[in-house]
């Protein structure tokens, strides 16, 4: 049995089959899937929703208990992630096969001429030695010229070996190309890749998926109906961006950058960072934003909650102006409940009555002010017409900067807010 705590981690996944193959920070537990699967009947015959579906925890799950499945991603290259794990359906023998002929190859192309060819941004360079990025180059070239339906399955491989390999910090959740966080143990990036390929064969052959339907969309999770139509959908399981900064686009800044998707910030701003739900300062343009400070949906929803965040909005426009990173934790926050308020609406299109809208959330303090995240968007759904809701605490957060001078002491959680159709 799953610790609770873990429900709302990728700890569980680390270990499980396909779900490894790519380690996704903002990723839950796979067993929460089959938790509340179970808690709700949700079984062969239904079909679930994710709005939020990341690298596909919720579809791969589905997947597994043969129950039909959408899936949302907004983010190209996690939608295609996700894609790639959900469409694992391979000859493990050829997978095997082509492997070591991949790596033959890529041994046959090694040399300074030929890596004088190669072409990124700085990033690429900072993250990885010589050697290695001349391997990593190799194997990129070879991957790229396969012609099989498997490509997209040793691309994931090269993709994950690149945090495998990398000389600079790669802890969650950014990349730290520094000095003073430099990997200490080197490893050659021909052998990673070979141990990838072979891990991702086996869970091939381990994993079992019973006979169901998945789709899974690149789109607005603001859109949702448009994928799932109305009053279909028997669970909606996600978990939304949280409140806290993150900046989603900049994760696989690494990853895009050396697949060559992407060669700068305005690339990843213009392809990425724009088209996902606000939850970052980073996406924040203030000049174009005052539609949505005013926050309209969130009064249409509930005119008590939206004069609690006005509150809130202000008072951190206040310490903008005071504190010295100037973050627009303000705007960040007006336009998170706007988003997320589109997303409440069009859950409660697409269930059907009686059916649940479960998400995994933590609430936050930009600058200190508290914003008790479950709780609002609990609140906003009984605006909406959902008939109820619930919040079960799973664990606490940011007990590690607890002896952080220059950070804020509000105690904060993360909770799995369910709330009723």
């Amino acid at each position: 049995m799953t610790k609770i705590s873990n429900y709302g981690t990728f700890k569980d996944s680390l270990n499980a089959p396909i779900h490894r193959w790519f380690t996704y920070p903002a990723g839950y537990s796979h067993k929460l899937v089959e938790a509340k699967c179970a808690q709700f009947s949700i079984g062969k015959g239904s079909l679930i929703a994710d709005p939020f579906v990341g690298t596909g925890t919720t579809s791969l799950s589905a997947k597994s208990l043969g129950i039909d499945s959408i899936g949302v991603e907004a983010h190209p290259f996690v939608h295609w992630v996700a894609q790639t794990k959900l469409d694992s359906n391979h000859d493990t023998d050829l997978l095997k096969k082509e492997a070591a002929i991949i790596v033959e190859q890529a041994h046959d192309l090694l040399s300074e001429k030929y890596f004088d060819t190669a072409e990124w941004p700085d990033l690429i360079y900072k993250c990885f030695d010589t050697d290695n990025l001349k391997q990593l180059y190799a194997l990129k070239t070879e991957v790229l010229a396969l012609t099989s339906e498997r490509q997209d399955f040793f691309k994931l491989a090269l993709t994950a070996t690149l945090r495998d390999t990398t000389s600079a910090g790669a802890g969650w959740p950014y990349i730290a190309p520094s000095k003073f966080a430099k990997r200490k143990i080197k490893r050659n990036a021909f052998e990673e890749f070979s141990k990838r390929c072979a891990l991702m064969a086996d869970d091939v052959e381990t994993f079992t998926a019973l006979r169901s339907k998945h789709k899974l969309v690149k789109g607005d999770a603001r859109n949702l109906i448009s994928h799932t139509g109305e009053g279909n959908v028997d669970l909606i399981l996600t978990s939304p961006p949280y409140l806290n900064n993150y900046d989603y686009a900049d994760r696989t800044r690494m990853e895009t950058y050396f697949w060559g998707l992407y060669n700068s910030w305005a690339d990843i701003t213009t392809n990425v960072r724009d088209k996902l739900m606000m939850a970052a300062t980073t996406q924040v343009r203030r000049g174009k934003m005052v539609d949505t400070a005013a926050m309209p949906i969130v009064k249409l929803l509930d005119a008590k909650i939206h004069a609690e965040l006005q509150n809130a909005v202000s008072r951190l426009g206040e310490l903008r102006k005071r504190k010295s990173g100037n973050k627009s934790y303000d705007m960040m926050t007006a336009g998170y409940f706007e988003d997320i308020s589109q997303v409440i609406l069009q859950a409660h299109t697409a269930l059907k009555p009686g059916c649940p809208f479960i998400l995994v959330l933590g609430d936050s303090a930009p600058y200190g002010v508290h914003v008790p995240t479950d709780e609002i968007i609990g609140r906003l759904a009984l605006g909406a017409g959902f008939s109820d809701y619930s919040i079960e605490v799973i664990r606490t957060r940011g007990d590690k900067w607890a002896n952080n001078s220059q950070r804020h002491k509000v105690p904060l959680r993360e909770s799995i807010v369910t709330v009723i159709r």
